[in-house]
């Protein structure tokens, strides 16, 4: 690596250094309680996948460039520089992480691997050492919001497609589009993923519940966060902001997507609107009686798997578990507390690289594998497209015969008329 490229990496490095991540990277004491608290040393024991040893690898570039004794002495304690070699060990430990905060939930200290992480992933992302596709799918999203007009006229002929499945699951009124869209003053702007399974659930369940909404242009991921750039997080982020502004919406619906809900919840700061995940919105229309569900439609045992984005990240833990009473009398959690949840094993873009990391994540997911079957439950669902994608894999791959269900589409079938 030459001078130059270090030093602009180590501009980058420095931009992290607010006083939350120099805590991180100062206060670990090796206490080893972060050990068994990731999924992937527990699947697979090697030192490197423990959650203090991920972070070591940032730690000691920050110790060479950072800290006093570095600079004066690095041959001196445990620093490191910053090489070729280092980038190598810091991509393993970046995408060997899926960001699940689980050892966060143990540390003593509360220190946030993932944060540290994040240092990891910004460093990869200034070297072009990232994952290209993951780069490729956000400079994607980030050319839609610049150039709405080219894809438009096309989106909306997708749209008016879905409306006759939405109709099949929920009759409307003659006249009433099924699936709005670019509706000015209405109450709700629902973000969904690109695929008919985001849109016509949703769809069936708003209309049910008398909901004023619209549909957004732009799909809900953020693959700028999976990959780590700050920038391309934020320009993703920004075109929802300025759709629901335009639109004038009270509220910013963000469909079943952990890292989509998290980004958009606590990284869009102070709006005119609220934002909810739409697990949140289920859980709401049942309370005010806006829908009904009826529970002789799914038999068998059910259990739910926390997104970690949308439980351990971001608080949504008691609404899915209401929305299950109203569909089963026969729901099992998989753990007392869902804050100590195991990961599904396909978070933090690793379930985007595909057929990539596939062998990785089902070597890496072996304590969440016993997890479902200690439960005996034949219907397995989630409220992550993440999730329900590593889910089906593992229910694959380790032949679980579980049904790996969307919670959304379990209430939509479910719906009373």
């Amino acid at each position: 690596m030459d001078q130059k490229t270090r030093n602009e990496l180590l501009k980058l490095f420095e931009s992290k250094l607010n006083q939350a991540m120099t805590l991180y990277l100062e206060t670990c004491s090796r206490c080893g309680v972060c050990t068994k608290a990731c999924h992937v040393h527990e699947s697979m024991p090697h030192v490197k996948y423990i959650a203090a040893y991920r972070a070591e690898i940032v730690r000691r570039i920050y110790k060479r460039y950072f800290k006093k004794q570095g600079k004066l002495w690095s041959t001196l304690g445990e620093s490191k520089g910053l090489t070729d070699m280092a980038l190598e060990e810091l991509y393993e430990a970046a995408y060997s992480c899926t960001g699940c905060r689980r050892c966060v939930v143990y540390c003593p200290f509360g220190i946030d691997t993932q944060m540290i992480m994040s240092i990891a992933k910004l460093l990869l992302v200034g070297a072009n050492s990232e994952p290209e596709i993951l780069t490729l799918l956000a400079d994607t999203s980030i050319t839609k919001g610049e150039s709405l007009e080219v894809f438009k006229e096309g989106f909306l002929q997708g749209i008016k497609n879905l409306e006759a499945q939405v109709v099949e699951k929920w009759q409307i009124e003659a006249g009433v589009d099924a699936i709005p869209v670019d509706k000015e003053g209405a109450d709700l702007l629902y973000v969904a993923l690109a695929g008919a399974h985001s849109i016509i659930p949703a769809a069936a369940i708003f209309n049910a519940a008398g909901e004023d909404w619209t549909l957004s242009f732009f799909e809900a991921v953020n693959f700028g966060a999976f990959v780590g750039d700050p920038t391309k997080t934020k320009l993703i982020l920004k075109r929802i902001i300025d759709e629901a502004r335009r639109l004038k919406v009270k509220e910013v619906c963000i469909c079943e997507c952990g890292t989509a809900f998290r980004v958009m919840k606590q990284q869009s700061g102070d709006q005119p609107f609220k934002v909810s995940s739409i697990t949140e919105l289920h859980a709401r229309y049942l309370k005010e009686g806006r829908i009904k569900l009826d529970k002789s439609r799914f038999k068998g045992t059910v259990t739910y798997h926390d997104p970690c984005q949308m439980a351990r990240n971001a608080g949504i833990i008691d609404e899915p578990r209401y929305v299950l009473s109203h569909l089963t009398d026969d729901f099992r959690d998989m753990t007392p507390d869902p804050r100590y949840n195991w990961c599904c094993g396909g978070g933090g873009g690793l379930v985007a690289l595909g057929e990539d990391t596939l062998d990785f994540r089902m070597k890496s997911s072996t304590v969440k594998v016993d997890q479902i079957k200690e439960t005996g439950a034949s219907i397995l669902t989630t409220a992550c497209e993440n999730c329900h994608t590593q889910l089906s894999n593992l229910n694959d791959h380790y032949k679980m015969g579980v049904d790996v269900q969307f919670l959304s589409s379990m209430v939509a079938d479910a719906l009373v008329h």
